[in-house]
């Protein structure tokens, strides 16, 4: 099965459990009148409309790129992860503003444990839910499902708290309980949004991935060619499932554009086959300098200044460094 109809046929279950879920809180709530449960419930609604936003940025980043996105559409996921955090938070102050306001004001509450055991089987659900959503989300590069699946997961840890404290309440009849746990699980609702907000905007904002380009170093240390003197002047940028790579190669200076161009392209094969075929590679080639010399294997060089001592050291901090940086306009052989 194609990887983006695989993601959308995954996030439309999460949907279709989740509105089950949904009425399922509402119905405790309409039984018990606790704004505990109520709290639940409320974010079962985020869940919903998160889920539906999550749908629609799927089949949207599933697009190919086109002229007037040369990147493809990868990028909705992180739009669509943002919603989904700001809801998150507005939820989270929605609900504090009524566990302040059933404080002052307690409501009746009946047939609670009829709406603890609606909250404990809804909180499973949302963790193996958050679990698969997770995984698959890493697995196929989809910051949607991981966020997505994050939310559930930490409305899971809300729910134990939740349960316990309709437990204490159940057994002890103390009003103001209610309220409580209304006020501390709308905090750690607030939280978690603020959290996926912050990943999310660090992505729309294209913060390097140390992950990633650690990776990329990895890569080209173990599929090294003789003529890969040096590599730097790295950068990644993920558009959704999409991964855009682009490097600067030195390569020895008396390469014709033919020899340079093979190189390259040798390079773009090694990453596009240790990473996956949602990857695109350029590559600027540049040629060797005097202080190349020590750490180049190229035998047979006439134009060689000094002896062979060892390898350049390919590490995240040398594949990311600038051309000013390392001042390589100078001394060109």
């Amino acid at each position: 099965m194609n990887e983006d109809i695989l993601k959308q046929k995954i996030q439309r279950w999460i949907v279709i459990v989740s509105v089950l879920i949904l009425v399922g809180k509402f119905i405790a709530f309409y039984l018990t009148n606790s704004v505990g449960i109520l709290t639940d419930a409320m974010e079962s609604i985020v869940n919903v409309v998160a889920g539906f936003i999550s749908l629609y940025s799927l089949r949207w980043a599933a697009k190919p790129k086109d002229k007037e996105h040369p990147f493809g559409h990868g990028k909705i996921e992180l739009i669509s992860a943002s919603i989904e955090g700001l809801l998150i938070s507005i939820a989270g102050g929605l609900i504090i503003y009524e566990g302040i306001q059933r404080l002052f004001s307690p409501a009746e509450i009946a047939k609670l444990d009829v709406g603890i055991i609606v909250v404990a089987v809804a909180g499973l659900l949302n963790y193996l839910m958050g679990w698969y959503s997770i995984k698959m989300g890493k697995k196929y590069n989809s910051i949607a499902l991981v966020a997505g699946g994050k939310h559930l997961q930490s409305d899971t840890y809300s729910t134990i708290g939740l349960v316990i404290g309709l437990l204490l309440l159940y057994y002890t009849h103390i009003a103001w309980i209610d309220s409580a746990l209304a006020l501390i699980f709308g905090t750690i609702i607030i939280i978690t949004g603020i959290s996926i907000l912050r990943k999310t905007v660090a992505n729309l904002l294209d913060k390097a991935d140390s992950e990633v380009l650690l990776n990329v170093a990895k890569c080209i240390n173990k599929h090294r060619q003789p003529d890969w003197i040096d590599i730097h002047n790295t950068k990644v940028i993920r558009y959704g499932s999409f991964l855009y790579i682009d490097c600067d190669l030195t390569l020895p200076w008396f390469y014709n554009v033919i020899e340079s161009h093979h190189a390259c392209d040798k390079l773009r094969d090694t990453l596009i086959t240790d990473f996956s075929d949602k990857i695109q590679v350029s590559i600027h080639s540049d040629p060797c300098m005097m202080k190349h010399c020590e750490h180049c294997e190229i035998k047979n060089c006439t134009s060689r200044k000094s002896e062979f001592v060892t390898l350049e050291d390919i590490s995240l901090s040398n594949i990311i460094q600038s051309d000013e940086e390392r001042n390589e306009h100078q001394n060109i052989i």
